[in-house]
């Protein structure tokens, strides 16, 4: 029995809380699942925690104000969009949040695994597999803004250390931006509720 357990491929699949089972290195579109996506992303935090306030501000949080950076650079982008804006970090909600120097150490072998859960997870809710190169550049360039946001505002860099990094924001105001950390399960209900939003304008 030993022999046999020892020699057993190492389990690859995550159990969620859906029921679902999601195989890492092969990820089944039919194993995706918005409630397991918002518990998750609700649920990891980003900057490893180092953030300021009672809760960590979440993968989730971030992820809505992605999309709401990415709304306001381009006000008059498709449901479709909006919806790729906010699931660009939704992997994350498997492999949790790597900082970017981590993800340099680590190499290729994460980002692998990364693309192949974004591209069921895009199947899932009937976006491309692959985004066009436009659209990943302005989500790219949300996202950009909302680190640096999130950044000098949450994370303790100051404005020109966090300039080096993620570039400064030059003219977008943080105006009504929601920056302060919420409760998990608040936070994992807005996620869903904003989803849902998005869908309703797609099936229009």
């Amino acid at each position: 029995m030993m022999a046999d357990k020892a020699s057993a491929p190492p389990r690859a699949w995550q159990r969620m809380l859906s029921g679902r089972r999601l195989d890492l290195l092969d990820p089944s579109p039919l194993d995706v699942e918005i409630t397991d996506i918002a518990h998750g992303l609700a649920r990891v935090a980003r900057w490893n925690g180092q953030t300021h306030g009672d809760h960590a501000f979440s993968v989730a949080q971030h992820s809505m104000l992605v999309e709401e950076i990415f709304l306001r650079l381009v006000p008059a982008c498709e449901p479709d969009e909006r919806l790729a804006a906010l699931l660009h970090d939704a992997p994350e909600y498997v492999i949790g949040d790597m900082i970017s120097p981590f993800k340099s150490v680590v190499g290729g072998g994460y980002k692998e695994v990364e693309k192949r859960l974004q591209r069921a997870i895009h199947l899932r809710f009937s976006l491309p597999a692959d985004l066009p190169e436009k659209l990943k550049k302005t989500i790219k360039r949300a996202d950009q803004i909302a680190a640096w946001f999130e950044a000098t505002r949450l994370a303790g860099f100051s404005e020109a250390e966090a300039a080096r990094f993620f570039g400064r924001p030059r003219g977008f105001s943080a105006h009504g931006l929601t920056l302060e950390p919420g409760a998990a399960k608040t936070v994992q209900d807005a996620f869903a509720a904003r989803f849902a939003a998005i869908e309703t304008l797609r099936g229009r």
